[in-house]
């Protein structure tokens, strides 16, 4: 790369197996190796912290207003059929939405076995923030996600434990964004590819799952669940 101007480069590691080995990344100037920078001066500094400065405004106002651009401008409860995410990430489709669940409730979201190389599904704050995924089950990918015999893979969004291998937790939050990632499509994604969200009262969910018998989990191996996560996590992030 020869940028003509400063710039900025962003690089997300993506992990369907999160046992897998971080990739490794190293930036070097090839016209400054094996020396010393000049020392800073109250020029330089003064430039440096304006910049930042700045950067942390423009920050400020991107995410106040990226939830009313992304996900707020659509009916609640709802997501959007699979779309080619802005930006640089070309191969990228993405559903997104908001919930808002009253006490006693929870969605069940249905989308298809997926043939991109990753699908990941994820539960944030409305600033469009991660819940704890270490310690809780905010977020299935398809190698985490349970399967059921038709193809399908359905997952329960709710704050009381179902006692399904796929609930996601809401930990609390009663409003929140939903959001699904394909990345590495090899072709056009359709509606068909993407969710159906239906709104169902707690006492329902067995109703509402064709495969309720075989998406029971026993207690102890949920814990299992939560403590892989905490392994894997734990190992990416100290390894």
């Amino acid at each position: 790369m020869r940028p003509s101007a400063p710039g900025q480069l962003v690089i997300r590691e993506v992990y369907g197996d999160w046992s897998q080995q971080r990739g490794t990344l190293a930036i070097a100037r090839l016209d400054t190796v094996g020396t010393a920078p000049p020392p800073l001066t109250r020029e330089l500094m003064e430039k440096r912290y304006a910049t930042a400065g700045s950067q942390l405004v423009n920050r400020v106002k991107t995410w106040l207003q990226f939830p009313q651009w992304f996900y707020l401008n659509i009916p609640v409860n709802t997501m959007v059929a699979p779309r080619l995410t802005p930006g640089g990430l070309a191969t990228q489709y993405s559903s997104a939405g908001h919930f808002e669940l009253r006490p006693g409730q929870a969605l069940v979201i249905t989308v298809p076995v997926s043939d991109a190389p990753y699908l990941g599904f994820q539960l944030g704050s409305m600033w469009y923030i991660s819940l704890d995924y270490i310690n809780h089950q905010t977020s299935l990918n398809a190698s985490q996600a349970q399967a059921d015999p038709d193809g399908k893979v359905r997952i329960v969004v709710a704050e009381q434990n179902p006692g399904v291998t796929n609930w996601v937790e809401t930990l609390g939050h009663r409003r929140g964004f939903l959001q699904f990632r394909w990345q590495r499509v090899s072709r056009e994604l359709t509606e068909a590819d993407g969710p159906t969200v239906e709104l169902v009262d707690f006492d329902a969910i067995p109703a509402a799952l064709p495969h309720y018998q075989h998406n029971k989990i026993s207690e102890d191996d949920w814990r299992a669940r939560i403590a892989l996560r905490q392994r894997q996590i734990a190992t990416r992030m100290l390894g």
